[in-house]
């Protein structure tokens, strides 16, 4: 989950009105909670709607399938864990971002993007909505810090699409989707003293 250059576009899938925030909250919970119990897979319009208490045509407003329904709201609850946070130095924001990033594993909002990651092997056209969504929001707040520590003068050019920006998440995503091992801040502090930093300080 790293670099990428522009802001995810708004997705052509929506429809009709704009939406009515105080909707928008129980929507979400409750896409969490169907992930959660069913997956992706045999999760539905319908259900949502009746987990929400709305009507169908509440959700059919917002959202024209249930891919662009998971997927948009997946992507705006993880926008919320990748608030800008400058704490003035490389190692800092590193640290900050990673840490947001392991609290947003152990969350429902962690376990809903698993569901999508899970499901994009059976459902192909979920790739690249997972790629200009949920991974977007992650991979623009990962090219920020860089350009910081760019213009700081800590790195050179070319950091985000280097080896050593890539790990700064990819361990952390193997323990998550593939072993399953506990994936908590002392494990990721360890990543970025023992891997990370050592890496960018030899390219910079």
């Amino acid at each position: 989950m790293t670099a990428l250059v522009t802001e995810p576009p708004t997705r052509a899938g929506r429809g009709g009105r704009p939406r009515d925030p105080s909707r928008d909250d129980v929507i979400r919970a409750a896409i969490l909670q169907l992930l959660g119990e069913v997956g992706y897979g045999a999760l539905t319009m319908d259900a949502v709607a009746a987990e929400a208490g709305v009507g169908k045509a509440t959700i059919y407003r917002r959202w024209r399938t249930k891919q662009d329904l998971v997927v948009d709201t997946v992507s705006d609850l993880n926008r919320a864990w990748t608030v800008d946070v400058d704490t003035g130095s490389l190692e800092g924001d590193l640290r900050s971002l990673v840490h947001r990033m392991v609290e947003m594993m152990a969350s429902p909002v962690g376990s809903a993007t698993r569901s999508l990651l899970a499901a994009m092997q059976h459902e192909p056209a979920l790739i690249e909505a997972f790629r200009e969504g949920p991974l977007a929001v992650w991979r623009r707040a990962y090219d920020e810090l860089w350009a910081r520590a760019q213009a700081r003068g800590e790195v050179g050019p070319g950091l985000p699409q280097s080896i050593p920006a890539e790990a700064t998440t990819a361990l952390l995503v193997q323990r998550w989707m593939v072993t399953r091992e506990p994936v908590d801040t002392a494990y990721a502090d360890a990543v970025l003293e023992t891997v990370v930093l050592p890496l960018v300080r030899r390219a910079g």
